[in-house]
């Protein structure tokens, strides 16, 4: 017969001997008419009605065998994220965004510049380090307010756009008062607001602020009663004068193939109206879409939705994966001769409200990777002066636009980033409805504390101070306007004590080298299996030689 431990006995049921003993010395001391001794007398019976409770019930093995004390290690968790934040975690600890970048955007969005003192924190002889090689003569006279032009020759109406603007969060994942903010914001700093894919709400009309439309493959606020794309719908919409683009989601960098399920709970009438989809139902966004299964399918689609829209730019935004896939739109683009007017490359580091852990942390490419990649495919179809190139994910500072402007994108647009301006504190509490703030809920008493006005007045702010970073930054590199920022201005550390600029850190591609001379490039094997007619491989990919790898890094 097994020996009891009683050390460990003792030390697994001490809490509810206590509680034992609690009980039966203010029970007898109550007897005196203190009110001091009935309240230790009712929690001390409290905590032995609970360690009994513990003990008998089947759900959990560690309260049978610690009754009382496990739940302080469920209260240790539960505690854990807001100790990290504000006690544990370091300044450039990345979860997701550093301290000091969350710092650095709260400091612009209240006017308060975001310097530091004493020096760079930063260990510059790390590898993944990254700076600007400036000039011995600086442009005296940078475009504080740099601008780009969207939309090409087939393109009736094109859109100058800010270089930085809000990228897509939808109302139901953000809260009613978080999207007037926003759209305030970007109506005072002149910048524009992707809805996301949840539709276009009163809440993005409020304030006037330039719009972009996604569509996502549920196709709300422009799909018929069984999920298909209603060409009606989608003109009424589109047309509005505060809509200045389309953008067709293919998918999201968090979550690339996943789709997703709004449980029917959450579809209140006001979301199910801005949808156009049955209140209380289950609202199904598919994995893909079903208005085009090919390629060129896709591009007669965008340029339908280029028609209905009057002629404004419709673009795509995708998290890159195959690369066939990619080159696969560049050959459709190619022989159909209809073009897309932008491209928004979304990173699998980006945010999103909700997505399995597995899907956030392994699938879809990093957005340096992926903005390469594209990059190069556009310029080597000879199609880069026709098509402009976004990038997303993790963009919050000048220099994070930078680096992403020098390797080839034309603007850049941000989401965390801009919601931290409006008072996120990355409770990361996005899933459950009860964020803190009100910006992340459905919760009308949490909303309370959000003025859009005063935060909207934020976002503006916080998008000024960037820009004026910006400009900061491409002045010390000789150029005027950031799209003249190359790769040869940024250098990077790839491993410690090796330095390359971008240019010579990365395979770059020269203009229509995909045409020209495909087999030469990294890329052979995944252009020779890409066809205009379908995005599966219309031949089998071949393994990759030691010469011809996936990877963006040069190999000389």
């Amino acid at each position: 017969m097994a020996q009891t431990n009683y050390p460990d006995f003792f030390q697994r049921y001490i809490l509810l001997v206590v509680a034992i003993a609690g009980t039966v010395l203010f029970g007898l001391l109550s007897f005196y008419h203190s009110l001091w001794w009935t309240i230790g007398f009712v929690l001390s019976a409290v905590g032995v009605a609970t360690g009994l409770y513990d003990m008998f019930q089947k759900r959990h093995t560690i309260t049978r065998n610690y009754p009382i004390a496990a739940r302080i290690r469920w209260l240790a968790y539960d505690l854990r994220p807001y100790l990290r934040a504000y006690i544990v975690e370091g300044d450039l600890e990345d979860t997701p965004y550093s301290v000091q970048a969350r710092n650095l955007v709260y400091a612009r969005a209240r006017g308060h510049g975001g310097t530091i003192p004493f020096g760079t924190e930063l260990e510059v002889g790390k590898a993944g380090y990254g700076w600007l090689d400036h000039s011995i003569a600086p442009c005296e006279a940078p475009d504080h307010h740099p601008r780009v032009d969207i939309g090409g020759e087939q393109c009736a109406k094109p859109y100058n756009a800010s270089i930085l603007n809000i990228s897509a969060m939808s109302f139901g994942s953000l809260s009613a008062r978080a999207i007037e903010a926003l759209n305030w914001g970007a109506a005072r700093g002149n910048f524009y607001h992707d809805t996301g894919e949840g539709g276009v709400s009163p809440y993005h009309r409020k304030h006037n602020g330039d719009l972009v439309w996604e569509i996502g493959s549920g196709y709300f606020g422009a799909r018929n009663s069984d999920g298909h794309f209603d060409p009606a719908r989608f003109a009424d919409t589109a047309q509005i004068d505060q809509i200045k683009m389309t953008e067709i989601k293919l998918s999201q960098g968090a979550k690339p193939g996943h789709g997703g399920l709004l449980p029917g709970a959450k579809v209140t009438e006001e979301i199910a109206s801005v949808r156009k989809i049955e209140p209380w139902q289950d609202c199904l966004s598919p994995r893909g879409h079903n208005a085009f299964s090919t390629p060129v399918e896709m591009l007669e689609f965008a340029a339908r939705m280029r028609e209905l829209s009057g002629g404004k730019p419709v673009g795509i935004k995708l998290c890159v994966g195959q690369l066939h896939e990619i080159f696969a739109i560049m050959k459709a683009m190619r022989t159909s001769g209809i073009l897309l007017d932008f491209i928004v490359v979304d990173g699998a580091e980006g945010g999103t409200g909700a997505a399995p852990l597995e899907l956030s942390n392994h699938v879809g490419m990093p957005l340096r990777d992926g903005l390469i990649h594209m990059r190069n495919a556009l310029v080597g179809a000879g199609l880069r002066d026709k098509v402009r190139l976004a990038a997303s994910g993790k963009v919050y500072s000048g220099w994070t636009m930078a680096e992403n402007l020098a390797l080839g994108a034309d603007w850049c647009n941000a989401a965390r980033a801009f919601m931290f301006s409006i008072g996120c504190i990355q409770a990361q509490r996005c899933d459950k409805g009860t964020c803190p703030t009100g910006i992340a809920t459905q919760d009308r008493l949490r909303q309370r504390g959000l003025v859009p006005e005063i935060q909207g007045q934020r976002a503006a702010a916080f998008h000024e101070a960037t820009l004026h970073a910006l400009s900061e930054i491409t002045a010390a590199a000789g150029v005027e306007h950031p799209r003249d920022l190359m790769p040869h201005h940024i250098s990077l550390r790839p491993e410690v004590l090796e330095a390359d600029s971008f240019d010579t850190a990365f395979v770059l591609l020269k203009e229509n080298a995909l045409i020209d001379a495909p087999d030469e490039t990294m890329y052979a094997r995944h252009w020779q299996a890409a066809s205009a007619d379908t995005f599966r491989p219309a031949k089998e990919i071949p393994l990759a030689h030691m010469n011809a790898t996936r990877r963006v890094f040069s190999q000389t």
